[in-house]
């Protein structure tokens, strides 16, 4: 296949967020380095942590101008030094946290590139190395989760919630599902037991009521913001568990007084690459389960909100604003 040398791509360009996004039909095509594969990109993935970097406040994130976008889906056409694995033709999906995604063609990781399942279009398998990795991580190793016990799922209409709220229910757990009332009935049909609003303000209160004041076993927070203290007020004590891993909703501070004297509870942090980098162990459990919930057809293709690259900025204001549902991608 012969490579260009430019690329239609999106260039962030400023710390103003989406609004700083801007299509560039000049952009480089990238060579893949050692250890990296050059995929020819047919679907990107929209992550919050694109949201997060564009406001400058991922941790080490890239600075503008760079191109946007950390997850990918396509064909691979080239080899970088040393890389071993998918080999050019493979269809696979893979993360760069750096970014370059929301373009023609990017440089992956080879050992995270994931082949695309055997019938599934490029854009069905994204999720497959950012959301539904994240979600399990929260409810299995980290969280703990087994049978009979309560699980409170923040921003369940979203890519990674709609997969716990699915994983969750496999693991004979009652789902109690946050997400905006226009969102209920989707979120219902994916088999969660409650729904509360995830914009009112008791939410803590009503996880109470529903568990008869004992309160969840597990939290999933992804909210941020003033969902956080109600996450912790709506977990079980002592044994309860609040695993965070999102914070669209803003910082949130929790201080050595409160987990004494008022939330006595477990606050566990989860961030996908860095378990992949400090635990790849436990990442490596992750995915072989994840393999088995595919074989069992608990998690199937998915079913992305598809845009044109163009539609880009659009796309990630919307779901910076809460405004969308599922998983969403851009096709270049």
């Amino acid at each position: 296949m012969s490579i260009p040398a430019t690329m239609r791509a999106l260039r962030q360009t400023s710390l103003d967020g989406p609004a700083g996004l801007r299509l560039v039909t000049d952009a480089p095509v990238p060579a893949p380095g050692p250890g990296e594969v050059l995929v020819r990109v047919t679907a990107a993935g929209v992550n919050y942590a694109d949201i997060s970097q564009s406001r400058g406040t991922y941790a080490d994130g890239p600075r503008p101008p760079y191109l946007a976008g950390i997850e990918a889906a396509g064909e691979v056409v080239a080899l970088g030094e040393g890389a071993t694995g998918p080999q050019p033709g493979a269809h696979v999906v893979g993360v760069a946290i750096t970014g370059g995604a929301f373009a023609e063609y990017a440089a992956l990781p080879a050992a995270g590139a994931v082949p695309v399942p055997a019938g599934w279009a490029d854009e069905q398998a994204l999720g497959l190395v950012v959301n539904w990795p994240t979600a399990l991580a929260a409810l299995r190793p980290l969280g703990g989760v087994t049978a009979g016990q309560t699980v409170l799922i923040h921003a369940a209409a979203g890519g990674t919630g709609e997969a716990a709220v699915r994983m969750a229910k496999h693991y004979g757990a009652t789902v109690i599902a946050a997400a905006s009332p226009g969102k209920h009935e989707a979120v219902r049909a994916l088999g969660a037991d409650h729904v509360v609003d995830s914009r009112g303000a008791g939410i803590a209160a009503e996880v109470l009521r529903l568990t008869g004041g004992a309160g969840a076993d597990l939290v999933l927070e992804s909210a941020g913001g003033a969902a956080f203290g109600a996450s912790l007020a709506a977990a079980k004590r002592v044994t309860g568990r609040v695993v965070v891993y999102g914070l669209p909703g803003g910082e949130a501070a929790v201080s050595n007084w409160d987990l004494v004297y008022k939330h006595q509870v477990q606050v566990i942090g989860l961030n996908i690459g860095v378990l992949i980098r400090a635990a790849p162990h436990v990442f490596g459990e992750v995915m072989a389960e994840m393999s088995a919930l595919l074989a069992a057809g608990v998690l199937g293709p998915g079913r992305p909100t598809a845009h044109e690259l163009a539609e880009g900025p659009r796309a990630l204001a919307e779901l910076e604003a809460r405004a969308t549902a599922g998983k969403l991608a851009l096709l270049p």
